[in-house]
């Protein structure tokens, strides 16, 4: 078992900047994919980001360029920079772990983009 737990959402402008976290506890494995997806309401999940423990990195269009993605050295905590931030980013955002068919989410963080 997984346990995800997710911080760092709020309010924010249009234009501005917020960071998530996400810390993994519990039965860790090695090889594992993390990442971010998010709920708009009356909208599916979707991709935001992933990023494998060796390194390689998948973005949705829609964050190409301005979320970047990332782990810590220990393969127990994924970021998420989000920058630029639009009011259609407004979701809940999900922490996601991923390990052959196991596969973990986290409670979700709320972001609001608005003035």
């Amino acid at each position: 078992q997984v346990q995800l737990a997710e911080s760092g959402g709020g309010l924010v402008q249009p234009g501005g900047s917020l960071r998530l976290s996400c810390a993994a506890s519990g039965r860790l494995l090695s090889l594992s994919i993390m990442g971010w997806y998010r709920q708009a309401p009356g909208k599916e999940r979707e991709l935001v980001a992933t990023i494998h423990s060796v390194g390689k990195i998948t973005y949705a269009d829609s964050a190409l360029g301005r979320f970047t993605i990332s782990r810590d050295n220990a393969n127990t905590a994924v970021y998420l920079q989000m920058d630029s931030l639009k009011p259609e980013d407004t979701a809940v955002y999900y922490c996601n772990y991923r390990h052959g068919l196991l596969d973990f989410w986290g409670q979700g963080t709320q972001v609001t983009v608005s003035s």
